[in-house]
Formats: C-alpha cells, structure tokens, sequence
C-alpha cells in the first residue's frame, strides 16, 4: 500500500523565466521578473496544492521568504496524469537571483507531503556572457 502514496518524485515541476524590461526600473535597482510554472502528476493519485514556500536570493546574497495558501489565489486539484499551470512574477533589487521552493501538497486520502520546486535563475538578459 505504501507505494500508492504520493511522493515528491510524482510531480514534474517545469520554469519558464523572463525578464519583463518595461515593468522594470534598473536605476532604481527594481528588476521585475515573470516566471510560468507547470506542474504535472504523474503519479496514481490525485493531489491538492495547499501551500507553497519560496527562498528568493538575489546576487548580493539577500534572502526573502515567501510562505501563502496556494498559488495565484488558487488551491488547484491536480488529478493523476493531469497539469495546472499558472503565471506570476518576483521583483529583486538585482539583476539576477535564484528562487526555489516546496509545495505542501495533500492527497486523496488526506496525508500532506511536501513536493520540492527546484532552483531556478531569474536573470537579466545581457547580464551572463
């Protein structure tokens, strides 16, 4: 039975970043990123995303956590071999930094189970050569 249990191994979690150059304002150190998330189950159950916890790092080292129900106002369902997908944005006062996380999931049984979001680059085009 236990192989029935939802493991982080389950859900794929996919980036895309991108620099969002007329929100942004580099003389006042406001760089403003967008960044679309796609999570797939591919496990035998269905699960439920809670909540969500975020460690943002920009380059001088800063750290910002982020800890809220759900995303974008959403508590999405995301059934076996199904996605949700969403959009939003993260502002640094660099113009490149990291952000990684976790998603506190609960399955269809009730047991909660943490999947993690890994690490990924918010950078400025033109700023790596």
């Amino acid at each position: 039975m236990a192989a029935d249990i939802p493991l982080e191994e389950d859900f794929e979690i996919d980036v895309d970043c991108r620099y969002l150059a007329e929100q942004s304002e580099p003389d006042d150190d406001q760089f403003v990123f967008a960044y679309t998330i796609n999570i797939t189950n591919k496990g035998q159950r269905g699960a439920q995303l809670m909540r969500r916890h975020w460690l943002i790092t920009d380059a001088n080292g800063k750290q910002q956590e982020v800890h809220g129900d759900g995303v974008i106002g959403e508590q999405p369902y995301i059934d076996s071999g199904a996605s949700f997908e969403y959009t939003s944005g993260a502002i640094l006062t660099t113009p490149l930094g990291t952000m990684e996380g976790r998603y506190e999931m609960v399955d269809d049984e009730g047991r909660l189970f943490s999947t993690p979001i890994p690490r990924f680059s918010l950078t400025k085009p033109g700023i790596l050569h």
